[in-house]
């Protein structure tokens, strides 16, 4: 499994060479990849439903985090969907950018992003789990960014990115209290301990971070706004993260969690909420819209807000709904997104508007969209009708009135969709076109073909397909052993009845397309007040508020800075010591202090002073000098001669540096009123009782025993030194001292560059 995950990186690394290497057949030479992958997976079907597979691997062991992976039904039919739907998008992609400079990048991007999916499916651990989910926002900026010249292109990524990844924030911090809550950062061990999470008091903060991961990465509302804008990608990129993989990851997460988050009012009523009206703008959207991938992009939407409310629902026969949707929707929507490339390749029209007539030039590709279409509505013998009448069951169980309306419109709605994209563009009279149609390559079409046919094919045997796929991803998402009981015909009921009802009300929206256009246009200005005007303004806001801030901020006047610094350093420590001051002691203990040490406090606040005063640089640098030494004997009072001696020579270096330096400044000059140098002096006296405070806190904290036992123990055999300090600097802490003989050996190659410099002004 390690290799299996891993190895896609490796693949991914080795993909602009093996683009070389192969050539015009490079697609088809990396979908070999992706096709290993899926017979891999494929071979685990026969034991899944025998319980989950656990594969662990040592990661951070330090830290108690595992590499860990976990195959069961639900795992498993998303790492299927991955692996197979790539074969097709790595083929499409060769012959469909064949011409394109940066190929060989797109590959590696696009494998990249494969692996990535495929980690976050596996994990068990949630810290890979979060990595893997971050390489996969990572990785989809670049293939949405893909053509970088083009600035709609750059916007669209940069968009998504900032959804996404700022959904991803709150979703590390609701993982994180989730497994303090549960007690693990396993999956596995996180599942069974749903009693009591939902009944922990972080159970609706943890919900809630969770879910706004989930709800950007899938597009919910209010965040739909991305996933159509996402368009801007290649159509590759679009047929696979907008079908089966990237837009399906929260998706994926929320049906994971659900034995452990899921049962609740709470999340019936905002999953439920959120995926029926996120349902129902998303086909809206799709109906109103004329670019055939903004079509398709809605209707995802779509898809997405279907499957959320239907997790949210909870009951068996939702989530055997949800799963059969899930499936249904990845093979028709892959399929016409390629269609939808295949159109742009084969005529160069984007807009279902200049299209009509193609039947008769592209015969293969207007039945396989066709039959595509028919599963995007759901019509017998379709899978698409199989997840459909289970949608319907489970909504006339136990949905609310308003949100069983919502599906209702939803889906006759969602059957002139279909026509659109299964009719429109294929019959009637020829539209002119910017290239003469004609019938896509084999490498353009096997994927709609495939996909097309086993949306039929999963149709006609959907007991089959109960029995070896869907039965164990539902009993995983429910937490306990459900059986779909999946099939083509249930008999004449309430669900076959709105099917048909969908069907004709659909078929009418088709034909009146344009009256419906025509009376709902005042929903365009509603869009333009809608959540998409608020990120853009939240991002306008952004640059001002940056702008400001490095303004203020980044002055230009170094004093400026440290008085920031200092200022925020202050605010930081005594916020700290004001919050733990009953906890804190400070010693200060001032019996046994003799005169003589009175007389060098005195001395060293004199030169202190003395400095601060001085009007001469000369003077000041002198009184700093007196400073210095000061502290230097205060050392050797105190029996560190060593430190003595160290400081002596800083402090005369120090001395000369600033020597050095006087002789390149003008003269001196006040440059600051009274009233600046008081701010100062209160600032800079703030600062020394802050320092003091907190040295003496910290002399009188003892949080662990101390170390000096340790190393006058082992000065002698360890380091065969009986100066302790000179052994800790040169045997116990070698790397620091070797850092400091590093910013002398710098100090000294300044010092002698400007006494170089100085010596060549006097020689001009």
């Amino acid at each position: 499994m390690l290799y299996a995950l891993l190895g896609g990186f490796g693949v991914a690394a080795l993909a602009p060479w093996l683009h070389q290497l192969f050539g015009r057949h490079s697609g088809w030479a990396l979908a070999v990849w992706p096709a290993t992958l899926f017979i891999y997976f494929a071979s685990m079907l026969s034991g899944v439903n025998d319980g989950p597979v656990l594969i662990r691997h040592d990661w951070i062991p330090s830290l108690g985090i595992q590499l860990s992976f976990m195959v069961d039904g639900l795992s498993l039919l998303f790492a299927l969907l991955i692996s197979g739907i790539g074969v097709f998008i790595v083929a499409y992609a060769g012959r469909y950018l064949e011409q394109h400079q940066d190929l060989g990048r797109f590959y590696a991007i696009l494998l990249a992003f494969m692996a990535s999916m495929l980690g976050l499916v596996l994990s068990d651990n949630l810290i890979s789990l979060f990595v893997f989910w971050e390489l996969t926002s990572i990785t989809s900026y670049l293939l949405i960014g893909f053509n970088h010249e083009d600035a709609a292109a750059r916007r669209s990524a940069l968009q998504g990115l900032f959804v996404t990844v700022g959904g991803g924030l709150a979703l590390m911090t609701g993982l994180i209290m989730l497994a303090m809550v549960g007690g693990s950062y396993e999956l596995s061990a996180l599942l069974s301990q749903g009693d009591v999470i939902r009944e922990h008091a972080w159970y609706a903060p943890i919900l809630a971070l969770i879910l706004l991961g989930a709800f950007t990465k899938s597009a919910q509302f209010p965040f739909h706004f991305w996933l159509p804008n996402a368009m801007a990608a290649p159509t590759p990129v679009s047929a696979y993260l907008h079908s089966a993989t990237m837009v399906k990851a929260g998706i994926y997460l929320l049906a994971r969690l659900n034995p452990a988050l899921g049962g609740t009012q709470l999340w019936l009523t905002v999953l439920g909420g959120v995926g029926a009206i996120t349902l129902f703008i998303g086909i809206w959207l799709a109906l109103r819209s004329t670019g055939i991938k903004k079509v398709l992009a809605y209707s995802t939407v779509m898809a997405l807000g279907t499957l959320t409310m239907l997790i949210g629902l909870g009951t068996d026969i939702a989530l055997s709904a949800a799963m059969a949707f899930l499936l249904a929707h990845s093979l028709y929507k892959g399929a016409l997104f390629m269609i939808a490339g295949i159109i742009d390749h084969g005529t160069g029209s984007k807009d279902l508007r200049d299209t009509g007539g193609l039947f008769r030039a592209m015969p293969i590709t207007a039945v396989t969209a066709s039959v595509a279409a028919l599963s995007l509505a759901g019509v017998l013998p379709m899978f698409g009708f199989v997840a459909k009448e289970l949608l319907f069951e489970s909504v006339l169980s136990s949905a609310a009135f308003w949100i069983t309306m919502l599906v209702i419109a939803g889906t006759a709605m969602t059957v002139a969709v279909a026509a659109l994209i299964g009719i429109l563009p294929w019959y009637g009279k020829n539209a002119a076109t910017k290239k003469t149609p004609h019938e896509a390559p084999p490498a353009l079409l096997a994927g709609p073909i495939v996909l097309a046919t086993l949306g039929l094919l999963f149709g006609l045997f959907a007991p089959l397909v109960d029995e070896r796929l869907l039965g164990a991803a539902v009993s995983a998402v429910a937490g306990s052993s459900v059986t779909p009981n999946l099939a083509l015909w249930h008999g004449i009921n309430v669900a076959l009845g709105l099917s048909a009802l969908t069907l004709a009300l659909g078929l009418c929206l088709y034909f009146w397309r344009d009256k419906f256009r025509h009376y709902t246009r005042f929903t365009d200005t509603l869009a333009k007040a809608g959540p998409e005007r608020g990120y853009d303004a939240s991002i306008s806001w952004l640059v001002k508020i940056s702008a400001w801030q490095t303004r203020f901020f980044q002055s230009g006047y170094l004093r400026y800075y440290l008085l920031i610094i200092l200022l925020t350093f202050m605010a930081l420590v005594w916020t700290v010591m004001l919050i733990h001051w009953p906890a804190l002691s400070m010693g200060i203990n001032l019996q046994g202090i003799q005169l003589h040490e009175y007389a060098l406090v005195f001395v060293l606040v004199a030169a202190a002073l003395a400095a601060a005063r001085s009007e001469s640089r000369l003077g000041a640098v002198a009184s700093l000098g007196a400073v210095g030494f000061t502290v230097a004997l205060l050392y050797v009072m105190f029996s560190a001669p060593d430190l003595g001696i160290t400081q002596v020579l800083v402090e005369t270096l120090t001395v000369i540096l600033l020597v050095l330096v006087l002789f390149r400044l003008p003269g001196f000059l006040r440059l600051t009123s009274t009233a600046l140098r008081l701010r100062d002096a209160m600032v800079a006296s703030a600062v020394g009782i802050t320092m003091t405070c907190l040295l003496l806190f910290a002399a009188d904290a003892r949080l662990y025993d101390s170390i000096s036992h340790w190393h006058v123990a082992q000065s002698v055999p360890g380091g065969y030194g009986r100066n302790i300090v000179n052994v800790i600097l040169v045997d116990f802490r070698a790397l620091d001292t070797l850092g400091e003989i590093f910013v002398l050996a710098l100090a000294a190659t300044g010092v002698l560059a400007m006494i170089r410099l100085r010596a060549e002004d006097k020689s001009r």
